[in-house]
């Protein structure tokens, strides 16, 4: 228990007391510390295991050159990409099993850089005095990053301020004794779907393909699910991906907030991974449940899920280019690629008497994957619903054919599954 070691990053600089607090909390524990100083001008009171020189040197220049940028922003900038770079090497090295950063808006700009570059499974926190603000966008975020506000913690030491540090340092030390990172004890299907009342192949596929000896991770599509689907994928973790919900696609092609990202429908294919996919949900364009419908949308179906997210529904123009531009990425997959085409809905609330159905941009968005997906990849059309029994009965079809020619590997719980590699 004693033996984990906690990476701390911050600014030695002007903030040296808060820093030896947080590593007094985490030694107190039994828990050990790398300590390493993201400062530019200043200097710790007592030296830190990596220097504000090795962190500048990574990025390609000497402490001096940093400083001589004049502005404190891009000082700031070339210190975080030398900060990723060193968060990088020494994760690689074995020397700390997780990481804890500190700072205002410039230290957690540093820190999100740092924490992007950590595997899934490894704790990461950041304490914060902007945690939570909607200064931070959701791409910037690792998707199992933890933020703490660093309340009363913008100059010197108090209460307050103990009580945000002392938390956070009994956090990162306790979760990188629990935590269970993901195994490798069986294949892993990676699979995107949304809640059960929108969609519901996953009730049918999950416990199907575990009985196939394959391990089956389902992601909630609804902005942070994906780009945790994304990062596992690019990571080569899958042997195989089921990516049926296409809601934060097209919702990152027209704006919205609820997005995983620009890279949404690339590491899956840039790691070469078997990919089924379908254009499930691809009607529903998000907003916050806070947000006012800008007023261009008002005359759309609409569904209003919960307080915190409702839809909008794309018209048919708006689905035909979303289906060129998934077709568009997916071309440049490395590895083997199949397209399912449910003719008759892609979501639960496109049913007749529904408060999303509208027959004519589904035939639009039927019309243009017919006219695309051809030329791009095999393509199986299911003249069903999503949700209908005969669109997971023709996925499992596929599926066991690409186990059959041994596009993915055979499930077999006492194998352990090396996975894909960039």
């Amino acid at each position: 228990m004693g033996d984990k070691r906690i990476l701390l990053i911050g600014t030695y600089d002007t903030k040296d007391p808060e820093m030896r607090y947080i590593e007094e909390c985490i030694t107190a524990q039994g828990g050990k510390v790398l300590t390493m100083d993201v400062s530019v001008l200043g200097d710790p009171t007592t030296p830190t295991d990596i220097s504000k020189d090795d962190v500048a040197a990574a990025s390609g220049m000497t402490i001096e050159e940093v400083i001589a940028q004049g502005d404190e922003n891009k000082a700031f900038r070339v210190m975080s990409s030398g900060a990723a770079a060193v968060v990088t090497k020494a994760y690689a090295e074995g020397r700390f099993d997780a990481m804890l950063a500190t700072g205002g808006t410039m230290g957690t700009d540093l820190a999100l850089d740092c924490a992007q570059t950590l595997p899934m499974g490894v704790p990461k926190y950041i304490v914060s005095t902007v945690s939570f603000s909607p200064l931070i966008p959701p791409h910037r975020l690792a998707p199992d990053v933890q933020m703490i506000l660093w309340a009363g913690g913008l100059y010197g030491m108090n209460s307050v301020c103990r009580s945000s540090l002392s938390q956070a340092a009994g956090a990162v030390l306790g979760a990188a004794r629990a935590v269970e990172a993901p195994g490798r004890d069986r294949p892993m299907i990676g699979m995107t779907s949304l809640g059960s009342s929108c969609l519901r192949y996953m009730k049918t596929l999950k416990p199907a393909l575990e009985k196939r000896g394959f391990e089956v991770a389902v992601f909630h599509s609804t902005g942070m699910g994906g780009m945790a689907f994304e990062k596992l994928a690019g990571e080569g973790a899958f042997c195989c991906v089921m990516d049926f919900c296409m809601q934060e696609f097209a919702n990152m092609l027209a704006g919205s907030l609820v997005s995983s990202g620009e890279d949404r429908l690339t590491n899956a294919g840039f790691s070469g991974i078997p990919q089924m996919v379908a254009p499930g949900a691809l009607d529903l364009l998000d907003f916050a449940g806070w947000q006012e419908i800008p007023e261009r949308f008002k005359d759309r179906p609409f569904h209003e899920h919960n307080r915190l997210i409702k839809s909008a529904v794309f018209n048919a123009e708006e689905r035909r280019a979303a289906i060129a531009e998934m077709a568009t990425r997916l071309k440049e997959a490395k590895g083997p690629v199949h397209f399912f085409l449910p003719t008759g809905g892609i979501e639960e609330w496109d049913r007749e008497g529904r408060e999303a159905h509208d027959p004519e941009a589904l035939t639009a968005t039927v019309e243009a994957a017919r006219e695309l997906w051809p030329a791009v990849a095999p393509t199986t059309v299911v003249d069903a619903h999503i949700n209908d029994a005969a669109f997971v009965e023709a996925v499992l079809k596929q599926f066991d054919a690409w186990v059959d020619e041994g596009i993915v590997v055979r499930g077999d719980s006492t194998t352990a599954f090396v996975g894909s590699a960039k």
